[in-house]
């Protein structure tokens, strides 16, 4: 199987890529990205593009699967416009582009709260992304909403360094109605995405917060 990975340098994204490589089942990861990745592998395809003009590289956009953990937030992308690009545009086209080309699979980075609805920029551009690809006619659609993301960036995140220290040093925030928010350690979102991929499945669906500790084992 080939699979076709978005956002190979960032925290989940990079444990994906460390499974994917490691992982017998699949023979080919494509790893699509602004800038090369410190990494090499015989498996490791690196197919360096500009996100802004993603048609011009359709040909190589082609997977059995696709893997999108690709996202920003508002306060590094500068502005809505921009943060909508990445999180929402870059993803979409993607996903267009794959399904063309043949692909069946598409597993999706989601985020706790995603709404379509929401009032809120962040949660709802995820839901409207998550809306739009479920639409476009793949066999399988597996989206993830994970809560509080726990494990080190290569950048910093203010917020989510909050998040991550009451997770860590205040556990029992996150006990009966809250427990669905409790944090969740980035390796097993990613072993979770990765086992969707093969887990037998059709339509579209939901993995919230506490299942994706489910789905995550083998």
């Amino acid at each position: 199987m080939t699979v076709l990975l978005l956002g190979a340098s960032g925290l989940i994204g990079s444990h994906c890529l460390r499974i994917l490589l490691a992982d017998d089942r699949f023979d080919k990861v494509i790893a699509l990205v602004r800038r090369p990745l410190d990494i090499t592998h015989p498996k490791l395809v690196t197919t360096i593009v500009d996100f802004d003009k993603l048609d011009n590289y359709a040909s190589e956009i082609k997977a059995d699967a696709v893997l999108s953990t690709l996202g920003t937030t508002l306060r590094k992308a500068g502005s809505s416009v921009k943060f909508t690009k990445v999180d929402y545009e870059y993803q979409l086209k993607v996903a267009e582009i794959a399904r063309r080309n043949g692909a069946t699979t598409f597993v999706l980075l989601s985020s706790a709260g995603a709404n379509k609805r929401s009032m809120i920029l962040y949660t709802k551009v995820k839901g409207e992304v998550e809306d739009a690809i479920s639409k476009l006619g793949y066999e399988k659609v597996i989206i993830l909403r994970p809560s509080i993301l726990l494990g080190e960036r290569a950048e910093r995140r203010a917020g989510e360094a909050i998040g991550q220290w009451i997770a860590k040093e205040l556990p029992f925030i996150f006990s009966g109605p809250l427990s669905k928010y409790k944090g969740i350690p980035a390796g097993t979102v990613a072993n979770a995405m990765i086992n969707a991929v093969q887990k037998p499945y059709s339509g579209v669906g939901i993995v919230e917060n506490l299942e994706i500790f489910d789905w995550a084992k083998n």
